[in-house]
């Protein structure tokens, strides 16, 4: 019997499948799991005990981060992809999942696909301006994955985003194209309308990388109406530099966050989302945030 620890890349059927160095294992959890309430996700580091080609988890490393819907641990980065064009960029949709990913404890950036059918400075210039890394690429033509798939590199990234922006034509380019059953596309588009698991896709250069279908659904929970001004970066260096303690950055005057959307410091667009974000947290009533 032999220790090591791997990456739990695949969960069905109560067997877990665990990558250690370059091999994949077939894994049951102790039955110490359950007593301890305790459930392995998809993306746990995880100490496994080996007997030829079978093993069984024996400890769950602590977790850097996870998402509940889709269960997964450890995840760097969140992927927001979104199209230049056809289907035209939601901004509101976009901030909501930027924040879900700060709420989350996991780097956001922006990837920005089908610049061969329009450039769309101002999103990224929005968004750049915002603190966040984005990227504009071609999946089409291959036009800039090569510095995203850099960036991606040894890291476990979530990819988010509307179908049709091209997640499927983007995972492919980043991923093996040997892998077991077919393309990563054809994996992401089989049983749309059922219940699927969720899997890590290994990359060429090191990393993993997992779609996220219904992530950009999610509403922004488990935050009070007036803590949201800190998952925006650029309002992050606001505390007490407005007139009013405690400011709302809405309707109170001299505020220092409406200065900085005046002054285009700050894109009025996500100022308009941190409004409706702010309006639809208030509007919870506290039970329901129990």
């Amino acid at each position: 019997m032999t220790e090591t620890v791997g990456t739990i890349i695949k969960g069905i059927g109560g067997f877990y499948y665990v990558k250690a160095s370059d091999k994949i294992y077939e894994c049951k959890a102790r039955g110490v799991f359950r007593k301890q309430k305790i459930t392995p996700m998809i993306g746990d580091r995880a100490e496994i005990e080996l007997i030829g080609e079978k093993g069984s988890i024996v400890r769950i490393l602590p977790r850097s981060s996870f998402l509940v819907r889709p269960p997964v641990a450890n995840v760097d980065t969140m992927m927001l992809v979104v199209a230049a064009a056809s289907p035209e960029p939601n901004l509101f949709l976009i901030d909501k999942m930027l924040v879900n990913a700060e709420i989350n404890k996991i780097e956001p950036a922006v990837c920005i696909n089908k610049t061969d059918i329009a450039r769309r400075e101002d999103i990224a210039e929005i968004y750049s301006k915002a603190g966040y890394k984005v990227f504009c690429v071609s999946a089409e033509k291959h036009e800039g994955t090569a510095e995203l798939m850099d960036y991606l590199k040894g890291k476990t990234t979530a990819f988010a985003g509307l179908s049709g922006v091209g997640k499927s034509s983007l995972l492919n380019i980043i991923t093996d194209d040997d892998l077991e059953t077919g393309s990563v596309s054809e994996k992401i588009q089989r049983g749309k309308h059922t219940t699927r698991h969720v899997e890590l896709f290994e990359m060429k250069n090191g990393g993993f990388v997992l779609d996220t279908p219904g992530f950009s659904s999610l509403e922004v929970e488990g935050i009070k109406a007036e803590d949201l001004w800190q998952y925006f970066p650029e309002m992050a260096n606001s505390q007490n530099k407005c007139r009013f303690r405690g400011c709302s950055h809405i309707n109170e005057p001299d505020c220092f966050v409406k200065e900085k959307v005046e002054s285009g410091e700050m894109a009025s667009s996500r100022y308009e989302s941190y409004i409706e974000l702010y309006n639809k947290l208030k509007s919870v009533k506290e039970w329901q945030k129990k």
